[in-house]
């Protein structure tokens, strides 16, 4: 399959055209609505720093169904005993910060270059990107963020600086997915550390079927931190 060039026209070609790597194009821009239309479709911006913007729409698709999350005996009990204090969309600039600089801190590479965050940011300030913090005191020690579209939360990244505090993070976020009939969480490639959360690869024919229906409910768009203001 060739890799399609982006043009300043906010579109994209049918994500099943995407090569074998999953690598669907190259180029365009991240504005709002480009990439609300680009999650809505199944695609996601994952480059480096200095690189042309690369859109990706792999396939097998690594999905967790927030029904199938796998709570384990201990990080139940970790859950009970209150280790972190658990918060939504309080400190989103915090977190994506930390998703970076905990990779880079590791000698990793990281996509997280300064566009991808002001973009992400800009989600955020729309209501459509979300955060989940878990704090000890004032100190932040983990958490994850993504983006909400109908009834879908696309997972981008998590970060974690105390044991478990991703793993209760993700915990606490599915509690709230499940509450509000959430059908999908799209983890997007392979992860083991998911995996053991019940996460798991299907086929891209069938994701992109339940994406087509999920995407279709109305979003819950705002802070989820203050459930009552929220729209749908």
């Amino acid at each position: 399959m060739p890799v399609f060039q982006l043009d300043e026209s906010i579109s994209f070609p049918p994500p099943q055209m995407a090569r074998e790597d999953g690598l669907l194009a190259v180029g365009g821009d991240l504005k709002t609505e480009r990439l609300l239309l680009a999650y809505h479709l199944g695609i996601f911006p994952w480059y480096s720093p200095g690189e042309p913007i690369l859109w990706w729409a792999p396939t097998p698709r690594m999905v967790l169904f927030p029904d199938d999350f796998h709570l384990s005996r201990s990080l139940a009990r970790t859950t009970r005993r209150g280790t972190f204090k658990v918060t939504f969309d309080e400190a989103f600039r915090q977190v994506i910060d930390n998703c970076a600089e905990v990779r880079l801190n590791k000698g990793e590479q990281t996509w997280l270059g300064e566009e991808m965050i002001e973009a992400y940011c800009k989600l955020h300030a729309l209501g459509y990107a979300h955060s989940v913090e878990c704090w000890q005191g004032d100190a932040l020690q983990g958490g994850l963020y993504g983006v909400s579209l109908g009834s879908v939360f696309f997972g981008e990244s998590m970060f974690s600086l105390a044991p478990d505090s991703s793993k209760v993070a993700m915990a606490a976020l599915v509690k709230q997915l499940v509450l509000w009939e959430f059908d999908l969480i799209d983890c997007q490639i392979h992860n083991s550390h998911l995996e053991s959360l019940g996460a798991e690869e299907i086929p891209g024919d069938e994701f992109w079927e339940r994406l087509a229906l999920a995407v279709d409910k109305p979003t819950l768009v705002g802070k989820w931190s203050n459930p009552e203001k929220l729209g749908r």
